[in-house]
């Protein structure tokens, strides 16, 4: 049992890119462990690869967890800005011996391993006095500065999902932890910061488990304790391959661009690799914090499935206000029903919700609600326009015209009873009565549809399809 109010944890993205469906995975994990233990989710920005990190990736990353609701708990920590926390370590470090300067080249490391066949460094620099050193310091050579590491021994960790994890000293070698122009890797920043932020859990991808013995090595040279670790599996395409632009949209960016909601996004990121222990699948973010729990994050790769997370998002399109989708829409497409009051434009969304995955797929394969068709495909119309057609159609507008009431009920008796006293079948007759109203062969309730838009829109439409495929009879 974790004790409440003792959990902090971290999401760490480098604003190298966009956050990316495995970063948002990461976030979402650390938010909802620490949500779920009434602890804090903090959020850093390793920003110390000044070649590749921008602020405009910076900004994407801050707006895309934004967007999913992953609100952090304190103000955003930039790794550029902590470089007294790395030089105070590193000073520790080599005064008591942790760590020491290797002034040997690329040049003498390469010829090294070309005559060991290994890239395990010796360890020539390891064991110099302080006059060899001081005569290398005073000619201005370069150096690095690597880690002391023990020779024999092992590295034993519990991590909350893989379980106990041991590795050999002796296959970690004296790494570097300060490059020779003076900036600190990966490994030595990520233990440091870890540290001096009060990071209990350490939530993140599993391609970093090979990291964490290096990670363990600088907390125990420099005396401090440990957190506690967890990986998560790596999430692959349908192809078993590892998830990337091949499989379709991989950032969190190019998914809100198609119009999937936040609700449905990070619902679906929780599952992958995890459940709750039951059946439920569909789970707003207030559910997931509730039944969060990483022993039950399996070690096999999640597989990203692409008609899942539609599947999920139409359930949550389904449960949504819809006058939040409305907004939603128009915040993507602001002209969308133009000319229409909102309660016409919501009684669209209501036609279009059970055919739809996500808002953009309303907005695209709505437009016949508020324009009628001028433009058809010759193959549709050669399919369903037979001889006979226009009369047939001409008989439906004479039936309909003469009814009083209009509505949705009414106009599917009246076309049934029609059917029931001809010797036309369904298809017959509503396969033209479609594409004249709504320009394809598919789509929603014909009668719902010719109900919203009105008598003379939809007698508009059947007249013009008369007149407009009068040559294919």
């Amino acid at each position: 049992m974790i004790q409440q109010n003792s959990v902090r944890v971290r999401f760490a993205p480098s604003p190298t890119g966009e956050l990316h469906l495995g970063g948002a995975r990461t976030a979402l994990s650390n938010f909802l462990f620490a949500k779920n233990n009434g602890g804090e989710f903090l959020l850093r920005i390793e920003d110390t690869d000044h070649e590749r990190s921008k602020t405009a990736h910076t900004d994407q990353i801050i707006n895309s967890l934004k967007w999913l609701g992953l609100e952090w708990d304190k103000e955003i920590i930039f790794q550029s800005n902590r470089s007294h926390y790395y030089d105070k370590a590193l000073t520790t470090l080599i005064q008591t011996g942790k760590a020491y300067r290797c002034f040997a080249s690329k040049n003498e490391l390469e010829k090294l391993r070309v005559d060991t066949g290994s890239f395990h460094y010796s360890g020539i620099w390891r064991d110099r006095n302080e006059k060899e050193i001081n005569r290398e310091l005073n000619a201005g050579t370069p150096y690095t500065v690597r880690l002391r590491t023990p020779s024999s021994g092992i590295i034993n960790f519990e991590d909350m999902i893989y379980g106990n994890i041991k590795i050999s000293n002796s296959e970690i070698d004296d790494f570097i932890i300060v490059r020779s122009d003076g900036s600190p890797v990966y490994n030595f920043t990520n233990a440091i910061d870890d540290h001096s932020m009060g990071i209990t859990h350490v939530i993140r991808g599993e391609d970093h488990i090979s990291n964490t013995p290096k990670q363990i090595l600088i907390y125990m040279a420099l005396g401090w304790e440990m957190p506690t670790f967890a990986h998560l599996p790596m999430i692959l395409g349908i192809d078993k391959k590892r998830l990337s632009k091949r499989h379709g949209a991989t950032s969190v960016v190019a998914y809100r661009d198609e119009g999937y909601q936040p609700q449905a996004l990070i619902n679906y990121l929780a599952l992958l690799g995890w459940n709750p222990g039951t059946e439920e699948e569909v789970m707003d973010l207030y559910q997931l914090i509730s039944k969060f729990d990483l022993s039950r994050m399996q070690k096999k790769s999640a597989i990203f499935d692409p008609k899942k997370l539609s599947w999920i998002s139409s359930q949550h399109l389904g449960m949504q206000d819809r006058k939040d989708i409305l907004k939603s829409i128009r915040n993507i497409e602001p002209s969308w029903g133009d000319g229409k009051e909102d309660d016409f434009c919501i009684r669209v969304i209501n036609i279009m919700i059970p055919r739809s995955k996500s808002l953009t797929d309303i907005i695209s394969d709505s437009n016949y609600f508020f324009k009628a068709p001028k433009k058809f495909d010759s193959d549709d119309i050669k399919k369903i326009w037979k001889s006979g057609t226009a009369l047939i159609i001409k008989e439906i507008v004479r039936l309909y015209n003469n009814t009083i009431e209009w509505e949705e009920d009414t106009l599917e008796k009246i076309f049934k009873d029609y059917i029931n006293s001809t010797e036309f079948g369904y298809g017959r007759v509503m396969k033209p009565m479609r594409l004249a109203l709504c320009g394809r062969l598919s789509g929603p309730s014909l009668f719902e549809l010719m109900d919203l838009i009105g008598k003379s829109d939809s007698f508009y439409r059947l007249n013009y399809a008369i007149k407009e495929f009068r040559s294919y009879e």
